[in-house]
Protein backbone atom coordinates (compact mmCIF):
# COMPACT_ATOMS: atom_id res chain seq x y z
CA UNK A 1 0.00 0.00 0.00
CA UNK A 2 1.42 3.31 -1.04
CA UNK A 3 0.23 5.26 1.65
CA UNK A 4 1.74 3.01 4.54
CA UNK A 5 4.67 2.52 2.49
CA UNK A 6 5.44 6.63 2.31
CA UNK A 7 4.81 6.91 6.17
CA UNK A 8 7.28 3.89 6.98
CA UNK A 9 9.68 5.91 4.66
CA UNK A 10 9.39 9.34 6.73
CA UNK A 11 9.97 6.99 9.54
CA UNK A 12 13.04 5.84 8.27
CA UNK A 13 14.46 9.09 7.62
CA UNK A 14 14.70 10.17 11.36
CA UNK A 15 17.00 9.07 13.99
CA UNK A 16 15.01 7.80 17.26
CA UNK A 17 11.58 8.77 17.34
CA UNK A 18 9.05 9.46 20.61
CA UNK A 19 5.29 9.84 20.08
CA UNK A 20 3.03 11.58 22.14
CA UNK A 21 0.71 8.89 22.30
CA UNK A 22 -3.20 8.22 23.07
CA UNK A 23 -4.69 5.70 21.44
CA UNK A 24 -7.11 7.91 19.17
CA UNK A 25 -7.03 6.67 15.41
CA UNK A 26 -4.20 9.12 14.12
CA UNK A 27 -1.81 8.19 16.97
CA UNK A 28 -2.38 4.62 16.97
CA UNK A 29 -1.31 4.92 12.96
CA UNK A 30 2.30 6.40 13.96
CA UNK A 31 2.26 4.00 16.99
CA UNK A 32 1.84 0.79 14.93
CA UNK A 33 3.90 2.57 11.95
CA UNK A 34 7.09 3.94 14.41
CA UNK A 35 7.37 0.63 15.96
CA UNK A 36 7.25 -1.31 12.01
CA UNK A 37 10.01 0.94 10.57
CA UNK A 38 12.03 1.39 13.89
CA UNK A 39 11.60 -1.43 16.33
CA UNK A 40 12.57 -1.17 20.24
CA UNK A 41 15.37 0.75 19.71
CA UNK A 42 14.49 3.50 17.91
CA UNK A 43 10.98 4.45 18.57
CA UNK A 44 8.62 4.77 21.91
CA UNK A 45 5.04 5.78 22.53
CA UNK A 46 4.26 7.78 25.13
CA UNK A 47 0.98 7.85 27.01
CA UNK A 48 0.30 10.80 29.41
CA UNK A 49 -1.95 10.26 32.40
CA UNK A 50 -4.45 12.74 34.40
CA UNK A 51 -7.13 12.93 35.33
CA UNK A 52 -8.64 14.54 31.71
CA UNK A 53 -7.50 11.67 29.77
CA UNK A 54 -10.40 9.40 29.49
CA UNK A 55 -10.43 5.65 31.44
CA UNK A 56 -11.71 4.05 27.87
CA UNK A 57 -9.07 5.41 26.22
CA UNK A 58 -6.04 4.68 28.37
CA UNK A 59 -7.46 1.07 27.81
CA UNK A 60 -8.09 0.64 24.69
CA UNK A 61 -4.23 2.18 23.66
CA UNK A 62 -2.68 -0.43 26.02
CA UNK A 63 -4.30 -2.72 24.11
CA UNK A 64 -3.60 -1.76 21.15
CA UNK A 65 -0.12 -1.44 21.70
CA UNK A 66 0.40 -4.85 23.72
CA UNK A 67 -1.39 -6.05 20.40
CA UNK A 68 1.09 -4.84 17.79
CA UNK A 69 4.31 -4.77 20.00
CA UNK A 70 4.29 -1.14 20.13
CA UNK A 71 6.96 -0.24 22.84
CA UNK A 72 5.29 2.25 25.28
CA UNK A 73 5.89 3.96 28.29
CA UNK A 74 3.03 5.98 30.72
CA UNK A 75 3.78 9.49 32.21
CA UNK A 76 1.55 11.66 34.80
CA UNK A 77 1.08 14.76 33.57
CA UNK A 78 0.27 17.63 35.74
CA UNK A 79 -2.33 20.06 33.94
CA UNK A 80 -4.86 20.50 36.40
CA UNK A 81 -2.04 22.32 38.90
CA UNK A 82 -1.72 25.18 36.25
CA UNK A 83 -4.20 27.38 37.75
CA UNK A 84 -4.06 28.73 33.68
CA UNK A 85 -5.63 25.68 32.47
CA UNK A 86 -7.88 24.78 35.57
CA UNK A 87 -9.36 28.15 34.63
CA UNK A 88 -10.59 26.83 31.50
CA UNK A 89 -10.19 29.84 29.11
CA UNK A 90 -11.06 29.13 25.38
CA UNK A 91 -7.06 28.41 24.79
CA UNK A 92 -7.16 25.95 28.04
CA UNK A 93 -5.39 23.48 25.72
CA UNK A 94 -2.65 25.26 24.89
CA UNK A 95 -1.26 25.10 28.62
CA UNK A 96 -2.29 21.19 28.65
CA UNK A 97 -0.09 20.62 25.68
CA UNK A 98 2.53 22.83 27.42
CA UNK A 99 2.80 20.25 29.98
CA UNK A 100 2.29 17.33 27.91
CA UNK A 101 5.15 18.80 25.30
CA UNK A 102 7.22 19.85 28.86
CA UNK A 103 7.12 16.03 30.15
CA UNK A 104 7.42 14.24 26.71
CA UNK A 105 10.88 16.86 26.33
CA UNK A 106 12.05 15.48 29.33
CA UNK A 107 11.47 11.92 28.61
CA UNK A 108 13.26 12.22 24.94
CA UNK A 109 16.36 14.17 26.59
CA UNK A 110 16.69 11.43 29.41
CA UNK A 111 16.65 8.80 27.05
CA UNK A 112 18.57 10.20 23.79
CA UNK A 113 15.31 10.27 21.58
CA UNK A 114 15.82 12.55 18.23
CA UNK A 115 12.55 14.30 17.99
CA UNK A 116 9.30 13.97 18.89
CA UNK A 117 6.21 13.71 16.92
CA UNK A 118 1.86 13.84 17.39
CA UNK A 119 -1.03 12.90 15.47
CA UNK A 120 -2.21 16.22 14.31
CA UNK A 121 -3.83 15.24 10.98
CA UNK A 122 -4.20 17.91 7.72
CA UNK A 123 -7.84 18.53 8.86
CA UNK A 124 -6.78 19.47 11.84
CA UNK A 125 -5.20 22.74 11.07
CA UNK A 126 -8.54 24.60 10.30
CA UNK A 127 -9.74 23.67 13.81
CA UNK A 128 -9.77 25.61 16.97
CA UNK A 129 -6.51 24.00 18.20
CA UNK A 130 -4.76 26.03 20.43
CA UNK A 131 -2.49 23.21 22.15
CA UNK A 132 -0.45 23.48 18.47
CA UNK A 133 0.77 26.74 19.60
CA UNK A 134 2.25 24.83 22.21
CA UNK A 135 3.69 21.71 20.18
CA UNK A 136 5.42 24.25 17.30
CA UNK A 137 7.24 25.89 20.13
CA UNK A 138 8.91 22.74 21.57
CA UNK A 139 9.66 21.68 18.21
CA UNK A 140 7.04 18.60 17.93
CA UNK A 141 6.83 17.05 14.06
CA UNK A 142 3.51 16.38 12.53
CA UNK A 143 4.02 13.18 10.41
CA UNK A 144 0.42 13.12 9.10
CA UNK A 145 0.23 17.00 8.35
CA UNK A 146 3.41 16.89 6.42
CA UNK A 147 2.28 14.19 4.14
CA UNK A 148 -1.09 15.89 3.52
CA UNK A 149 -3.13 13.18 4.79
CA UNK A 150 -6.71 14.13 6.06
CA UNK A 151 -8.90 11.94 8.50
CA UNK A 152 -10.36 10.33 6.04
CA UNK A 153 -7.43 8.89 4.57
CA UNK A 154 -6.12 8.15 8.20
CA UNK A 155 -8.83 6.23 8.58
CA UNK A 156 -8.10 4.46 5.30
CA UNK A 157 -4.66 3.26 6.33
CA UNK A 158 -5.72 1.82 9.88
CA UNK A 159 -8.06 -0.33 8.52
CA UNK A 160 -5.67 -1.35 5.62
CA UNK A 161 -3.22 -1.75 8.51
CA UNK A 162 -5.64 -4.13 10.58
CA UNK A 163 -6.43 -1.45 13.41
CA UNK A 164 -9.51 -1.63 15.58
CA UNK A 165 -9.77 1.81 16.11
CA UNK A 166 -9.95 2.74 12.48
CA UNK A 167 -13.65 3.47 12.61
CA UNK A 168 -13.57 4.71 16.88
CA UNK A 169 -15.34 8.22 17.60
CA UNK A 170 -12.66 11.11 18.34
CA UNK A 171 -12.32 11.17 21.87
CA UNK A 172 -10.74 14.60 22.93
CA UNK A 173 -9.28 14.78 26.82
CA UNK A 174 -12.52 15.16 29.00
CA UNK A 175 -11.90 18.83 29.84
CA UNK A 176 -13.33 19.62 26.43
CA UNK A 177 -16.80 18.67 27.80
CA UNK A 178 -16.32 21.63 30.49
CA UNK A 179 -18.53 24.90 29.39
CA UNK A 180 -15.54 27.56 28.86
CA UNK A 181 -15.19 29.49 32.25
CA UNK A 182 -15.99 26.87 34.72
CA UNK A 183 -13.28 25.39 36.46
CA UNK A 184 -12.00 22.18 35.50
CA UNK A 185 -11.32 20.20 38.80
CA UNK A 186 -11.37 16.26 39.24
CA UNK A 187 -14.66 15.83 39.90
CA UNK A 188 -16.42 17.71 36.99
CA UNK A 189 -14.08 15.21 34.88
CA UNK A 190 -15.25 11.81 36.63
CA UNK A 191 -19.17 13.15 36.33
CA UNK A 192 -18.29 13.86 32.67
CA UNK A 193 -16.71 10.52 32.19
CA UNK A 194 -19.29 8.38 34.18
CA UNK A 195 -22.48 9.90 32.49
CA UNK A 196 -20.62 9.10 28.92
CA UNK A 197 -19.75 5.87 30.16
CA UNK A 198 -23.13 5.24 31.25
CA UNK A 199 -24.73 6.28 27.97
CA UNK A 200 -22.78 3.83 25.95
CA UNK A 201 -23.59 1.33 28.37
CA UNK A 202 -27.63 2.08 27.19
CA UNK A 203 -25.72 1.14 23.74
CA UNK A 204 -25.39 4.45 22.50
CA UNK A 205 -22.92 4.92 19.89
CA UNK A 206 -20.88 6.90 17.23
CA UNK A 207 -20.16 10.42 17.96
CA UNK A 208 -21.25 11.00 22.08
CA UNK A 209 -20.22 13.85 24.42
CA UNK A 210 -21.98 15.49 27.35
CA UNK A 211 -21.31 18.58 27.99
CA UNK A 212 -21.05 20.23 31.30
CA UNK A 213 -22.87 23.09 32.09
CA UNK A 214 -22.31 23.54 35.45
CA UNK A 215 -26.00 22.65 37.19
CA UNK A 216 -26.95 21.09 33.94
CA UNK A 217 -25.86 18.66 31.70
CA UNK A 218 -26.72 18.47 27.90
CA UNK A 219 -26.14 15.34 25.69
CA UNK A 220 -24.82 15.81 21.84
CA UNK A 221 -25.66 12.20 20.08
CA UNK A 222 -26.27 11.96 16.11
CA UNK A 223 -29.66 12.34 14.93
CA UNK A 224 -29.89 8.56 14.62
CA UNK A 225 -29.37 8.26 18.08
CA UNK A 226 -32.05 10.41 19.75
CA UNK A 227 -34.59 8.08 19.57
CA UNK A 228 -32.55 5.70 21.66
CA UNK A 229 -31.71 8.16 24.37
CA UNK A 230 -35.48 9.24 24.78
CA UNK A 231 -36.57 6.17 24.99
CA UNK A 232 -34.22 5.86 28.28
CA UNK A 233 -35.25 9.21 29.55
CA UNK A 234 -36.17 7.78 32.67
CA UNK A 235 -33.03 5.72 33.60
CA UNK A 236 -31.05 8.59 32.19
CA UNK A 237 -31.97 11.39 34.35
CA UNK A 238 -32.04 9.03 37.34
CA UNK A 239 -28.01 8.30 36.70
CA UNK A 240 -27.56 11.79 35.92
CA UNK A 241 -29.17 13.20 39.21
CA UNK A 242 -26.59 10.67 40.89
CA UNK A 243 -24.00 11.95 39.39
CA UNK A 244 -25.03 15.53 40.24
CA UNK A 245 -26.79 17.02 37.10
CA UNK A 246 -30.34 17.39 38.36
CA UNK A 247 -31.41 18.50 34.54
CA UNK A 248 -30.57 16.90 31.41
CA UNK A 249 -31.19 18.21 27.84
CA UNK A 250 -30.91 16.42 24.55
CA UNK A 251 -29.49 19.12 22.71
CA UNK A 252 -31.35 18.86 18.82
CA UNK A 253 -28.50 20.16 16.84
CA UNK A 254 -27.02 16.48 17.03
CA UNK A 255 -23.30 16.16 17.72
CA UNK A 256 -21.06 18.98 16.94
CA UNK A 257 -17.41 19.76 17.42
CA UNK A 258 -16.16 22.73 18.72
CA UNK A 259 -19.82 23.45 20.30
CA UNK A 260 -18.74 24.84 23.17
CA UNK A 261 -17.33 27.51 21.72
CA UNK A 262 -20.51 28.88 20.70
CA UNK A 263 -21.57 28.87 23.97
CA UNK A 264 -21.42 31.91 26.46
CA UNK A 265 -18.86 31.32 28.90
CA UNK A 266 -19.37 30.91 32.58
CA UNK A 267 -19.04 34.17 34.92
Amino acid sequence: MLARTQLHQWFRSMGRVLLGYSGGVDSAVLAVAGAESLGPDRFLAVIGRSPSYPESQYRQARTLAEQFAVPFLEMDTHELDDPRYAANPTNRCYFCKTELWSVLGRVARDLHFDIIIDGTNADDLGEHRPGLGAAQERQVRSPLVELGWSKSQVREVARAMGLPVWDAPASPCLSSRIQYGLAVTPERLRQVEEAEAFLRELGVTGDLRVRHQDSWARIEVAPEEFERVRACRDQIESRFAALGFPRVDLDPRGYRRGSMLAAPAAS
